[in-house]
């Protein structure tokens, strides 16, 4: 249990912060978002009507449904898929929208000019464009103005009553810790978790040769949404061959993305050991309308891309840029894509990050490159998971993502590989070091598919001529 000093310094505790919506109500919410459950971070009459309560409990939280209260009975607020901060700036997000019940239904006033959708002001509670501001300058008062990026008719938004008597803010999280995981009793996927296993598993990586003589090192492409694990996923396989937990490439959790140059990156057995037979190659985190562009990916598999080349979301880089390798051969090519999702948000990926996912899927397709997904996370995504990362593969409610994942994407359950990284962790444990070797290992098998596939063509050639 968490205490929390109250304005008059009176203890109270979490036990007391009963949500004011009704079920019925959150159930209206949920339904706009998908496959989630509200949980309640902020209550006013709690931590106060203060910006500086509201920041402490809300910030780097995402997405959230703020909510607000008055005397003459109206339930009103706002939904952002982005975190809150302190930063003084917009914050673009085109899912935002806000919303008012009338009784137990909801309307809904989605954000006309997404750049501005949030404001992050340090003084009040949650900032809606300049539209609607609850717990505004420190005060339980609601600021109100029409048509500042949001449409809406104040009459029927809050009935014209800027008097707050409450204020909450929930955040909305996958449904995973929910019953419906069952401990099934025959794993979906046999997998042997003993120290040999590993051991097999590392020295089959860095035995590998790619099936090409011309090529040393197979390149692997990463691309998922932003904070889903990609830079991540890069450390933990480096860890696990260092022997001890390392950062090399920089990964956190933020909104926007903390890659944002073309890196590619190789890996040592060891300290002092040779370079590994597999390159990750990491690209800027995929944002619904920023990120890499579609003939930026085209380049990063034609192999045209200098490591550290920096994107320019909105200029594609040019071929008659001096950075461009005009001429790249095989091994500077991709020779596998993989998809980095974070199993805890795949019930609530939007649309639009759907349809990205499907638009690059396509371009990989036609290249003949071999395509598999890593769901990140799955200790977030399922209690008993966290509880022993064996149970992986006997977690219904894993399973069940990773067929989501499967239709979302667009790519066989076969190449759906759920992993969890190291991100607190100060020692390796065997079991999640099993689970990310296996990855490696079948990023290094669709590669020899990439080659056969490859010498097949060739062949068919020669045999033409």
């Amino acid at each position: 249990k968490f205490h929390s000093h109250d304005l008059d310094g009176s203890v109270t505790s979490s036990d007391q912060m009963n949500s004011k919506l009704t079920k019925t109500q959150q159930k209206a919410i949920c339904s706009q978002l998908g496959n989630v459950k509200l949980n309640l971070l902020y209550k006013a009459s709690i931590h106060g009507f203060t910006g500086a309560a509201f920041h402490q409990h809300c910030d780097n939280k995402s997405p959230t449904v703020s909510v607000g209260y008055n005397n003459s009975g109206f339930v009103f607020g706002g939904y952002t898929s982005q975190s809150f901060s302190q930063s003084g700036q917009y914050v673009n997000d085109n899912h935002a929208f806000l919303f008012s019940f009338s009784g137990e239904k909801l309307k809904k006033y989605p954000v006309s000019n997404a750049p501005y959708a949030v404001k992050m002001v340090s003084t009040c509670g949650p900032y809606f464009g300049e539209a609607l501001v609850l717990a505004n300058g420190n005060q339980p008062i609601v600021y109100s103005s029409p048509g500042k990026y949001y449409n809406f008719n104040a009459a029927e938004l809050h009935g014209n009553n800027l008097n707050m008597t409450e204020c909450e803010v929930y955040q909305v999280e996958g449904k995973s810790n929910t019953p419906e995981t069952v401990d099934l009793e025959k794993p979906w996927r046999v997998v042997t978790w003993e120290s040999e296993r590993k051991s097999e598993q590392m020295e089959s990586i860095r035995t590998y040769r790619p099936l090409n003589s011309s090529v040393t090192q197979a390149r692997v492409l990463l691309i998922g949404p932003v904070g889903a694990g990609k830079s991540s996923f890069f450390n933990s396989i480096n860890s696990i061959f260092r022997g001890h937990v390392t950062s090399q490439a920089i990964s956190g959790s933020c909104s926007t993305s903390l890659t944002t140059q073309f890196r590619t990156y190789s890996m040592k057995a060891g300290r002092e050991g040779k370079p590994l037979p597999l390159i990750l190659c990491d690209t800027m985190g995929l944002e619904e309308n920023v990120g890499p562009d579609i003939d930026d990916i085209s380049n990063i598999l034609k192999g045209h891309l200098p490591d550290r080349y920096q994107f320019n979301p909105s200029v594609p880089l040019q071929s008659e840029a001096h950075s461009f390798c005009k001429s790249p051969g095989l091994k500077d090519k991709i020779h596998c894509v993989t998809y980095v999702l974070d199993a805890s948000k795949i019930s609530i990926m939007s649309s639009k990050m759907e349809e990205k996912l499907k638009t690059i899927r396509r371009k990989v397709n036609s290249m003949g490159i071999p395509q598999l997904v890593l769901l990140t996370k799955v200790d977030e995504a399922c209690s008993m998971v966290k509880e022993d990362i064996t149970n992986v593969y006997r977690s219904s409610y894993i399973r069940d993502v990773v067929q989501e994942a499967a239709t979302r994407v667009g790519v066989p359950l076969s190449c759906i590989i759920p992993v969890k990284n190291y991100s607190q962790e100060l020692e390796l444990d065997t079991n999640i070091d099993i689970l990310l070797l296996s990855a490696a290992v079948q990023m290094l098998r669709f590669v020899d598919n990439f080659f056969d596939d490859l010498s097949d063509q060739l062949s068919s050639v020669t045999n033409m001529n």
